[in-house]
């Protein structure tokens, strides 16, 4: 994210401008007519005055996991919108109305840009009204409060408050090379299961129940010892007393009557 102020200007307004104050300026602005080519360069020179109170503003809230240059940026953005917004007909300072609208600007670019995992943006703002209240609350009160402390000062259920206490766990990720265990020979991303390719198979054992018991007593023998028991044609033929010939057609039989019973259920 990167902000510039053109520096353009013509030589009427540079040197009108070099002496005023940021309320001159600003006074100056609002004084010129929009379509006057002289405004954008005006609207510049006020934005410039006013950048020591964007930055200014910015610093109170550095430390908290993200860049200074992101802050200062953000902090520019807000400032660019109350220059741009500024109606001194209706009796405000400047800087009472550039104040919320930057601090705004900063809160809001906390709200989206740093949360790890993205929540509701309901469950967001609930997050800031709790960080509030809990240290307004120990404050007044000398500990921690609870949960029936916070939903009273904010006149909400506790159901509501945990939600928001919940939804604060997303503020932050925990990386999967974290250790875990007694000796941290393990990592938490050790600990996460893997795609097991046996819940596709699910279905099909459900369906394959009720097709095998429509087979003979000796079919289900030699597909069970086949399969299950990884037995040879030969073996099995041994086994049961039957030539492996025998044994081959019954196997082809019954792995068709069965991919037949298969068909019929998924139609």
């Amino acid at each position: 994210m990167a902000i510039t102020v053109g520096t353009a200007t013509s030589t009427r307004v540079g040197q009108e401008s070099s002496d005023q104050s940021p309320d001159d300026l600003l006074a100056a602005m609002a004084a010129t007519p929009a379509e006057d080519p002289n405004r954008p360069a005006l609207r510049d020179r006020v934005i410039e005055a006013w950048l020591p109170l964007a930055r200014h503003l910015a610093r109170r809230y550095a430390g908290r996991g993200t860049s200074d240059d992101d802050l200062t940026q953000t902090a520019s953005i807000g400032l660019i919108k109350a220059v741009d917004h500024f109606d001194p007909g209706r009796g405000v300072d400047f800087t009472g109305y550039a104040i919320p609208t930057i601090i705004g600007e900063i809160k809001r670019y906390f709200r989206d840009r740093t949360w790890a995992v993205r929540v509701p943006r309901r469950l967001q703002e609930l997050h800031l009204l709790i960080s509030a209240a809990n240290s307004t609350l120990t404050q007044t009160l000398g500990r921690s409060p609870t949960v029936a402390d916070i939903a009273s000062h904010l006149d909400l259920s506790e159901e509501t408050v945990l939600d928001g206490l919940e939804g604060a766990r997303a503020y932050r990720a925990t990386s999967l090379s974290t250790p875990v265990g007694g000796d941290g020979g393990r990592e938490l991303g050790d600990t996460l299961g893997g795609d097991d390719n046996e819940f596709d198979l699910v279905e099909i054992r459900v369906a394959l129940g009720p097709a095998l018991a429509t087979l003979p007593e000796r079919e289900r023998q030699i597909l069970s010892l086949r399969f299950h028991g990884n037995l040879t044609q030969t073996q099995i033929a041994d086994r049961i007393g039957v030539s492996q010939m025998h044994v081959s057609r019954l196997i082809t039989r019954s792995l068709a009557t069965l991919r037949h019973h298969l068909s019929d259920r998924s139609a």
